[in-house]
């Protein structure tokens, strides 16, 4: 009787014992460990469940290894931890951490392409943006890169931001295209696309890129020189867009096919990368007859006029504003 008693005795004992180291794993898993600052971590492609647990004790995010890996496997998520770079900027448990991990939610980095900017600018952007890996290697021309910002995680290559960059300049252009007027002097995605470039260099107002293109195509149905200066600085730095000092008479007699002083038409490609509004304007113009258009001088933005007479007015209370 004595013996059994003891049995029992000790049985409970152990029962209450596990009971408590059960209750003290629980809360050692449960229970966010606690850090001092934001702590960006990057698991490498194949690491193992152990190299995982190794990385996020260093980085002080878990106090013991062994739970993570058993909280792991027992969840069987232990395969499915995925690679990449990511921010823990608050405290968070064992299985907060490993559903970050298994959701791959890694840190997002962005690249911003501003509107307007020429091929030569826009590689300088990508070249220099110190989370993109990899040399530029893939063809690319004037144009074919649609300003916006594009998100990525790490690991992403150059080449890989060109890529996506010029598919929804693609897209845009498609969708564009398909809503332009067919009496348009415009016939094909490339003019389309090197009329919105021009509009985008000669206004940077929403309110006005219609206006400004209404101009140049009522020029182009006429047959009368756009006489742009963007087109000009591209023609004069060689598509730098970056003259460093202003235009000068002598300018606009610089014999180049992107010269549309001197030059009838449509430049033969894009003087920099329209943005989705400058297309759009290319596409459905403003109902003016307006042929000419200055800067006021004031604003930003510009007077229109259907003649040279009303248009050498405009130009007279532009210097006048200027002075």
């Amino acid at each position: 009787m004595k013996i059994l008693k003891r049995l029992l005795l000790l049985t409970f004992t152990g029962i209450i014992l596990g009971g408590v180291f059960l209750y003290h794993i629980y809360n050692q898993i449960n229970t966010p460990y606690p850090i001092n600052s934001p702590k960006e971590i990057t698991i490498s492609k194949g690491a193992t469940l152990n190299q995982i647990a190794h990385t996020l004790k260093q980085n002080s995010l878990i106090k013991n290894t062994y739970l993570f890996i058993i909280y792991a496997r027992i969840s069987k998520i232990s395969s499915d931890l995925k690679a990449g770079e990511y921010l823990f900027d608050s405290p968070k448990s064992i299985p907060e951490i490993a559903y970050i991990l298994k959701e791959g939610k890694v840190i997002k980095r962005s690249i911003t392409i501003p509107e307007g900017k020429a091929l030569v600018e826009i590689l300088e952007i990508i070249n220099k943006h110190p989370h993109l890996k990899g040399e530029i290697t893939v063809s690319i021309k004037e144009g074919d890169i649609l300003p916006e910002t594009y998100v990525f995680a790490s690991g992403t290559t150059r080449n890989e931001i060109i890529k996506q960059a010029t598919l929804a300049m693609e897209k845009t252009l498609n969708n564009a295209y398909k809503n332009l007027s067919s009496d348009s002097p415009i016939k094909t995605k490339q003019e389309l696309l090197i009329l919105a470039s021009i509009i985008e260099k000669e206004t940077g107002l929403k309110n006005e890129r219609s206006l400004v293109a209404s101009v140049f195509i009522n020029r182009l149905k006429i047959g009368m020189r756009l006489q742009t200066d963007p087109t000009v600085i591209y023609a004069v730095t060689n598509g730098k867009m970056n003259l460093e000092r202003a235009l000068l008479k002598k300018d606009l007699t610089y014999d180049s096919p992107y010269n549309t002083y001197v030059y009838n038409g449509l430049p033969p490609t894009p003087i920099c990368s329209p943005g989705t509004d400058a297309i759009n304007a290319a596409t459905n113009p403003s109902d003016t007859k307006y042929l000419y258009f200055v800067a006021d001088g004031i604003t930003g933005g510009h007077r229109f006029a259907t003649n040279l007479q009303e248009h050498n007015k405009n130009v007279a209370l532009y210097r006048k504003a200027r002075k």
